[in-house]
């Protein structure tokens, strides 16, 4: 924990753009799947990999905003992630909110006093990044395809918005927080996201294909807009990357901000139509 993992401005030996694509593919090929079979699997495996990438996100995030030399701070508000991502696999979801709510009263505490509402606000990020996908996968019968569906909106705007922005140019979505995002990336991306959303979902029964091309569409919106939140934060405190943990993509934050923004929407909507105990199914059936 004693190295900064924020990368800066004008950092030697950057990689060339082939060989970074090259390596955001060999990330990609290795994390893709393994998201995929722990979704599968669910249970203690999935509450593994959510709670390793909220934690990892968590010390992005700290790190970030205020340094490499608060152990203390990051032990606790760490701590507190941990045990909620135990009492969520263990069906107590109302607890571990809790618990992310006390994590958040510890950086309040512990944090300097400039950077107290960052370090709080990275709290509720990791919290999000947690909870959003495990009260989504928690539902037994459509915890799966909310999450397969989830996956598939995210990615196809990720992968579609850039290549078809780099290749149809134009103008920027917001080049103040964002140089290289265009419309026409944006655009392709939401298209494809509801596309491939309803195909995703013609797979595993008989949903209402439009209610899913619109969600989807929303989901693709959220996941852009999270997208930026992330890169104008780092630009807030002069970072490119969150951190080097993942080859090609930066950090866990930079490889997930589209996906916690769109988990976060989609289980708040899965919430409000289906409870706790059916947040997928309130996602997806309409």
């Amino acid at each position: 924990m004693n190295v900064d993992p924020v990368s800066r401005p004008g950092d030697a030996g950057a990689a060339s753009p082939a060989n970074n694509l090259a390596l955001r593919i060999a990330s990609a090929a290795v994390l893709a799947p393994l998201a995929l079979i722990t979704t599968y699997l669910g249970d203690w495996p999935f509450a593994l990999f959510w709670g390793l990438a909220a934690i990892a996100v968590l010390w992005e995030w700290t790190t970030l905003v205020a340094g490499p030399h608060h152990r203390l701070m990051l032990s606790a508000c760490g701590s507190a992630i941990a045990v909620a991502a135990l009492v969520a696999w263990h069906g107590r979801p109302i607890a571990a909110i809790m618990l992310v709510g006390l994590g958040a009263l510890a950086a309040l505490i512990l944090a300097p006093r400039e950077r107290r509402l960052w370090i709080t606000a990275g709290i509720g990020y990791a919290g999000a990044m947690l909870l959003a996908p495990m009260l989504l996968r928690a539902d037994d019968i459509d915890g799966f395809l909310a999450m397969a569906l989830l996956f598939a909106i995210v990615w196809t705007t990720d992968v579609l918005g850039f290549f078809a922005g780099r290749a149809f140019g134009g103008p920027k979505l917001m080049p103040a927080v964002s140089p290289k995002k265009t419309w026409s990336g944006a655009v392709a991306g939401a298209l494809g996201a509801m596309i491939v959303a309803v195909l995703v979902a013609s797979l595993f029964g008989t949903l209402n294909w439009t209610a899913i091309a619109i969600v989807a569409l929303l989901l693709s919106v959220v996941a852009q807009a999270g997208d930026l939140l992330e890169s104008w934060v780092k630009r807030q405190f002069g970072a490119k990357d969150a951190s080097h943990l993942i080859p090609g993509h930066g950090g866990v934050m930079d490889r997930l901000d589209g996906f916690w923004a769109a988990a976060l929407i989609g289980c708040l909507i899965g919430l409000s139509r289906g409870g706790f105990d059916g947040a997928a199914r309130g996602l997806l059936v309409w």
